[in-house]
């Protein structure tokens, strides 16, 4: 009976120390699996990956927003939202808009439009285009000074619109408006041309009032050529504001013009018969030594004096720069200089 008993007992503890070992198995099994999956043994690391990356992504160039347009040689890629133009012989308009150039051209014989006061570096639209090439413009814009074959050359430093013969051929509002349109900021353009109009509107009728239908002619003195140029009502630069715009009466000469500019000799210049004469240089300021002693054998000459506006003291010496274009901040200052000789 005592060997029954013990025997119960020893298998009662063998019974618990197995229940105490698969308790204590089981336990363990938990353990690792709740145990969470393995770290970076440096978080460091992880920080400074993310860190690479998102500088990485900084310094890819960010996409450029554009659009297809139409000029003259066909369709062009142009930015949406260009911000460094460059506009051979146009870049009075862009200033106009509010907008400064990259470069401004230059010709070594005519200079630059001085009266833009720019302070960027110049192209010589007679030498290469290194200046044009540094100066990275991201949209070019020309007129019709760009064949084909600059076409092409501007076109390999930046997209290049030349504009078409239509708006080049056209008024000074039809070239704002296109160019306005061409650097995405046609609102601008409205307002310049709203307030434009009024100007043109107020002088016109101011010109009526003070000298009504006496006639006005327009001269350039050519130094090199010792020559007189008598510009036309279908020239650009001074035709289309003077004579359609403004209205003003252009001597018979002048009205029977079919050319844009024109040569008159001395002796033909007495048949002119102007009340009012504009006159300017082709090259170079008044002041120069060249320009000056033009100035004084034409002036000098019986046949200069017999003409009604010498006699009268209406003949006007305006600046060329501006005179020789027929740009919109050009146009303005034609007003001014309008308002001072005419409006006296």
């Amino acid at each position: 009976m005592e060997r029954l008993e013990g025997s119960r007992n020893i298998i009662l503890k063998g019974l618990i120390t197995l229940l105490i070992v698969i308790t204590a198995l089981a336990g363990c099994s938990k353990a690792q699996d709740e145990k969470p999956a393995a770290e970076p043994t440096n978080q460091g690391d992880v920080s400074n990956t993310e860190t690479n990356t998102e500088n990485k992504e900084s310094e890819q160039p960010s996409t450029v927003e554009t659009r297809i347009v139409t000029d003259q040689f066909g369709d062009v890629e142009i930015p949406v939202k260009p911000k460094r133009i460059a506009a051979i012989y146009l870049e009075d308009y862009l200033v106009a808009l509010g907008v400064e150039p990259v470069v401004q051209w230059y010709h070594p014989t005519w200079g630059k439009q001085d009266y833009l006061n720019l302070s960027v570096p110049q192209f010589d639209i007679t030498g290469d285009i290194e200046a044009l090439l540094a100066s990275e413009p991201d949209l070019i814009i020309s007129d019709g000074y760009a064949d084909a074959a600059k076409y092409e050359k501007y076109s390999k430093v930046a997209p290049t619109y030349r504009l078409t013969d239509d708006i080049q051929n056209g008024s000074t509002t039809e070239i704002l408006s296109k160019i306005a349109d061409i650097i995405g900021m046609p609102e601008k353009a409205e307002e310049l041309l709203k307030d434009y109009d009024q100007k043109i509107a107020d002088m016109k009728t101011k010109l009526q009032a003070k000298i009504g239908n006496e006639t006005v002619a327009v001269l350039r003195l050519n130094v090199g050529e010792r020559d007189i140029n008598l510009l036309g009502i279908k020239n650009r630069f001074v035709g289309s504001i003077l004579y359609k715009e403004l209205g003003l009466t252009p001597p018979k000469l002048v009205a029977d013009m079919d050319k844009f500019i024109d040569t008159i000799s001395m002796e033909k210049l007495p048949e002119l018969g102007a009340d009012h004469i504009i006159i300017l240089t082709s090259n170079g300021a008044w002041s120069s030594p060249e320009n000056e002693e033009a100035v004084s054998g034409l002036m000098d000459s019986p046949i200069w004096k017999s003409i009604p506006a010498v006699k009268n003291g209406h003949v006007y010496q305006v600046d060329r720069t501006y005179w020789q274009t027929g740009a919109f901040s050009a146009n303005l200052l034609k007003l001014k200089d309008l308002e001072k000789y005419l409006l006296k």
